[in-house]
């Protein structure tokens, strides 16, 4: 695997894969890798033959400057993870490669609708810093096909609009949301529980599932996300948000809809967990 820092240096190693016939995959990253971005990169590599992925702490994306500090950094384990997947090309830029105007002047690219509430709402500025670098990002890869994590289920609707609205020629690839035996969703995050939070964090799945059942038995949604939340508070946790939405577009779940997503964000000591469950209702929500 090659490492590269700078823009110039990326686009010369993409354009000969390029010339030499090769579809260019991508799976942009913040690195502190684990077995979820890792089943990216098999995923690109199974679907394209020239595999990059990017590592870069994107501070546009961070309303809490103290989150963005603590952020690991693990270049080095990082790299022999993405060697070990056979990626073929890193790149890594500073901030000042990306952004080299300064975050001030740096345009930025927002999508409406599907990046306002849950974690838009949480985050303010989150999904413009997000929709902002995947965008500069794509224009300095110019992949086929870019693969993403269905953990960050409002992420990948954020990128799918913008991809759609902006005319952006690559294929926007949804991978499954990667799981620990005991069913939490790995993240990088993860890593700022201590062991006891760690036997925890397995309570914001098993609330997203119960709301699941509880709508399936005829609950309604206004005491089923109720219930949940006091669930949540009962496990441990600092419950951000619970909500039902469409699964096709993010929009709130009315009556009689089927196809949902039941998302979830709650805080475990130092760690915000966020996931998801796409589920097909049996009656739809009463």
């Amino acid at each position: 695997m090659i490492t590269v820092h700078t823009i110039a240096e990326l686009r010369e190693h993409v354009r000969n894969a390029r010339m030499s016939g090769k579809r260019i995959g991508f799976v942009p990253t913040m690195g502190n890798l684990h077995a979820g971005h890792i089943s990216l990169v098999d995923r690109a590599n199974a679907e394209t033959d020239y595999v990059v992925s990017s590592i870069f702490v994107n501070p546009l994306q961070f309303n809490d400057k103290t989150d963005l500090q603590r952020y690991p950094r693990t270049l080095p384990q990082d790299q022999e993870k993405l060697a070990a997947a056979d990626c073929d090309l890193l790149f890594a830029p500073d901030v000042d490669e990306m952004y080299p105007n300064g975050q001030d002047e740096q345009s930025i690219v927002h999508v409406p609708v599907v990046s306002e509430g849950l974690c838009g709402g949480s985050r303010p500025g989150h999904f413009d810093g997000v929709s902002t670098v995947v965008t500069k990002l794509f224009n300095q890869v110019l992949p086929d096909a870019a693969f993403f994590g269905e953990k960050d289920f409002q992420q990948v609707a954020v990128i799918k609009k913008m991809v759609n609205d902006l005319c952006i020629p690559v294929e926007v690839v949804t991978v499954p949301t990667a799981r620990a035996e005991d069913g939490l969703a790995l993240s990088s995050r993860n890593g700022y529980l201590t062991d006891e939070e760690r036997q925890l964090a397995t309570g914001l799945y098993k609330t997203l599932n119960e709301i699941a059942d509880a709508l399936n038995a005829g609950e309604s949604l206004e005491n089923s996300l109720s219930a949940a939340s006091l669930r949540l508070e009962e496990r441990g946790f600092r419950p951000d948000y619970v909500e039902v939405r469409s699964a096709t577009d993010l929009s709130p779940a009315v009556s009689g809809v089927a196809e949902v997503v039941i998302l979830g964000a709650a805080f475990l000591g130092n760690a915000r967990l966020i996931d998801n469950l796409v589920v097909t209702l049996n009656r739809g929500i009463v």
